[in-house]
């Protein structure tokens, strides 16, 4: 039996295929992108999707991987939005460096700093970004405090 694998869902507002493209550049990796349009039947759906719009994204192979769409309300609903301080999405990375430049490449596409990139307390160096959609992304590079700092080996 093949290993359990897991992925982030997103369901987007209508702008999941900007939001692909954006990540793909950020994170790298092959997109793949599949729209409601392509469907030769769409008479089992109980939505009408908007022209355009994505029924599944995914994207794989880079920094991340990450699943989504735009997301469909059942007729009288509205979708909510993706602005959230609950939950985020850690990427571990090896080097603070690397952290920096990824840091630097959300900040200049529109995400704002939520929490600083910094030494933590627990020996880490740990922050959080939110991306122009909305989503909170936080960033760890484990291992790189000081020696004997909590959760280091002394």
């Amino acid at each position: 039996m093949p290993a359990p694998q897991f992925s982030p869902y997103i369901s987007f507002p209508g702008n999941a295929a900007e939001a692909f493209a954006y990540y793909a550049e950020i994170f790298g990796g092959e997109l793949e992108l599949s729209k409601y349009d392509d469907f030769p039947d769409m008479s089992g759906f109980p939505f009408t999707p908007p022209p355009g719009s994505v029924a599944h994204a995914q994207l794989h192979g880079g920094l991340v991987t990450l699943a989504g769409g735009d997301g469909m309300a059942m007729e009288g609903q509205a979708l909510p939005g993706l602005e959230s301080d609950v939950y985020s999405y850690l990427i571990g990375l090896d080097t603070v460096e690397q952290a920096e430049a990824l840091i630097e490449a959300m900040t200049s596409s529109g995400a704002e700093v939520a929490m600083p990139f910094e030494l933590a307390p627990w020996g880490d160096h740990y922050g959080q970004v939110k991306d122009r959609y909305g989503v909170l992304w936080a960033l760890v590079v484990g291992g790189s405090g000081p020696e004997g700092a909590p959760g280091q080996e002394a």
